[in-house]
């Protein structure tokens, strides 16, 4: 399935820089996926959506002024669940050993890497997130994107 190019430095419109609540989501992604995720208050999606379109993207997200980490989020309907609001999931790369709902997550969106699919089976949809985790691995590896760990964003 394709994908975007992923450019060698961030270009604009990027980063776009969201923050907002974790809250209670579906209960799907760390469930039926094996990929857990936060999900953002609907203030914090829709102002994302005018910056952006529905999609799936790659950054790096702070959970309350914790860590900077690798993220891949949703930003859409996720037809396969046949959502009748929009969302943004977001998939820290990273373990957690509790929930966080309630904290602030603060994500900088870097890049582009797919549009929002349909898909025939939960595996397909896992496979895909999964290419999607390998893609923001490589991304992120790259020192223009690395380098916006260290955005005041992240030091608030």
């Amino acid at each position: 399935m394709s994908r975007a190019e992923i450019a060698e430095t961030v270009a604009a419109p990027y980063p776009v820089l969201v923050e907002g609540e974790v809250v209670a989501g579906f209960g799907r992604g760390g469930k039926q996926l094996g990929i857990p995720t936060a999900n953002l208050a609907t203030a914090a999606v829709e102002k994302a959506l005018e910056d952006m379109d529905i999609g799936v993207y790659l950054g790096w997200a702070q959970v309350e002024g914790g860590d900077v980490m690798p993220m891949v989020m949703s930003l859409g309907w996720n037809p396969y669940f046949k959502n009748e609001k929009r969302s943004g999931e977001v998939h820290i790369m990273h373990t957690f050993d509790d929930d966080f709902y309630g904290k602030t997550l603060r994500v900088a969106v870097l890049a582009y890497v797919r549009p929002e699919r349909d898909y025939t089976s939960l595996d397909a949809l896992v496979t895909d997130i999964k290419e999607d985790i390998r893609i923001a691995h490589e991304a992120l590896a790259r020192p223009a994107y690395a380098q916006i760990k260290d955005e005041p964003f992240f030091r608030r």
